[in-house]
């Protein structure tokens, strides 16, 4: 898995990419990407949101326990 500064950095390309009409994206390790619309530039940008979001989720430290005897 990517870092979270690599997620960023390829995010923020992306979004370059995205908005200056651009269809082709040569990322970081010079590797070239074709995206075939809008849409699958999209779907990219959608996987990296997820992606960025589940880097910067905090673990839970209470967990809370529901109990009862059944009566």
């Amino acid at each position: 898995m990517a870092s979270l500064a690599d997620l960023l950095t390829f995010r923020d390309k992306l979004l370059e990419t995205r908005f200056s009409g651009v269809q082709t994206f040569v990322d970081q390790n010079g590797e070239r990407v074709t995206y075939r619309s809008e849409a699958e530039i999209g779907r990219a940008l959608a996987a990296l949101e997820s992606e960025i979001a589940a880097a910067t989720r905090k673990p839970s430290k209470t967990i809370k326990f529901n109990s009862s005897k059944g009566l």
